[in-house]
């Protein structure tokens, strides 16, 4: 999946459970600044972070639905 494709599904998890961006960076293990970046499109998520984000929506049951 692309960067820019899984923090979409990420964004709209965060909103669609009223997840903060504290919260969601606190579940994924990076800092704030890092999740305001990726949805600000100033930075991507690194190949292991994006494997991370996978991981974490698949739990969810996010992950693969279209």
């Amino acid at each position: 999946m692309q960067n820019m494709q899984i923090v979409k599904r990420l964004e709209t998890y965060r909103l669609e459970n009223r997840v903060s961006l504290q919260k969601l960076a606190v579940d994924l293990g990076v800092s704030f600044s890092t999740i305001s970046r990726w949805f600000s499109g100033k930075t991507k998520p690194s190949k292991i972070q994006q494997f991370h984000i996978e991981k974490f929506l698949k739990v969810r049951g996010v992950y693969g639905k279209k």
